[in-house]
């Protein structure tokens, strides 16, 4: 009888210990959300943003890649399993049909890896040339000249407006056959011009030198860099006899490598996910055989116009994966040629 006395009060310390417990981590976690209450409704937008207009839709979108999803007909929606992921890279193997989880057949997009061509050709032309162009203007504009804040905003004014439904329009106006651009050829002498944005082998060009050209927010960026290095680095090479081109390889690009990194990663994935200029310039439809058919515009005309959402959102989540994996080559690159000046 005195052990089960025993037991019980023993029983009864312990769940006091518990209560106490609780109660003591509640009261904590009250004390912390009233002494944060303003922070947490400052927060509070962000936060509902972020779960209803991002995660959410991220989550959504995932479970629909794999589903045959048509947003007219939500009633016949079918669970796929990884067809639509077969559908896309069906033609690597040389497919023509692939056979889904639920015995359905499917036909193979054959136009998928045309666009992933054309995106990764857009992409590894495009941003090393913004780049080098955006660091040679900032070089320029670094230089103890009159009227540099000026210039400043003159070669900013591309960026704002180079992502414009009108300059696209505009551009598509500029390289067409009849265009100024083949009007001040012709009048130089030029002949037998082409239209630049319906011939196959230039009309991704024309795209490329859009990007080109809107290289303003890229070279802020460079500009800030280059600001923060020392002059008494430049003074010292050039009394040692060190040459502006050896001065440039042996000072400005180490010292900048972390801003060139960070142009490159945000530059990259901007890159991939262009939209406007491909789909005014090329009609809507990826130009002349595809070749202005970019990965987003391909997206666009599957979800949208074919209304197939749930191989619309398989595309989103691949085009996903493939930015994660060349910003984390990128990154893990970055160990051997981005200088952080700690501890070297």
């Amino acid at each position: 009888m005195s052990n089960n006395s025993q037991r019980a009060a023993s029983l009864k310390t312990y769940e006091g210990q518990q209560n106490a417990a609780k109660e003591s981590l509640l009261s904590g976690v009250v004390k912390i959300f009233r002494r944060n209450v303003v922070a947490y409704l400052f927060l509070a937008p962000w936060l509902v943003g972020f779960l209803v207009l991002t995660l959410y839709p991220m989550i959504y979108s995932l479970g629909l890649s794999f589903t045959d999803y048509d947003f007219t007909k939500p009633d016949e929606t079918q669970w796929i399993g990884f067809g639509n992921y077969q559908k896309m890279f069906g033609s690597v193997f040389g497919l023509s049909e692939i056979t889904a989880s639920t015995g359905e057949v499917m036909r193979v997009d054959p136009y998928y890896m045309k666009s992933l061509s054309v995106t990764l050709t857009y992409v590894f032309v495009s941003v090393p040339l913004k780049l080098i162009f955006a660091l040679a203007i900032a070089m320029l504009l670094n230089q103890k000249l009159r009227g540099v804040p000026f210039y400043r905003s003159v070669y900013y004014i591309p960026t704002l407006l180079g992502g414009s439904v009108a300059i696209a329009v505009l551009w598509r106006k500029l390289f067409e056959k009849d265009g100024l651009i083949n009007g001040f050829l012709g009048a130089l002498g030029f002949t037998d011009l082409p239209g630049w944005i319906t011939n196959p082998n230039t009309a991704l060009w024309t795209l490329i030198l859009l990007t080109v050209w809107q290289f303003g927010s890229s070279m802020i960026i460079f500009l800030a860099g280059l600001k923060q290095i020392p002059q008494e680095y430049y003074e010292a090479a050039s009394v040692d006899g060190a040459s502006k081109l050896r001065q440039f390889f042996s000072i400005t690009i180490p010292l900048l490598s972390p801003v060139i990194l960070f142009n490159l990663v945000i530059q990259i994935i901007g890159a991939f996910q262009a939209f406007t200029q491909a789909y005014i310039i090329g009609g809507g439809k990826g130009g002349v055989l595809n070749s202005t058919l970019f990965y987003t515009l391909h997206l666009y005309i599957q979800g949208w116009t074919y209304h197939e959402m749930g191989y619309a959102s398989a595309m989103a989540w691949v085009l996903l994966l493939i930015i994660g994996s060349i910003t984390a080559i990128v990154f893990v690159s970055s160990k051997r040629w981005v200088s952080y000046g700690v501890g070297e």
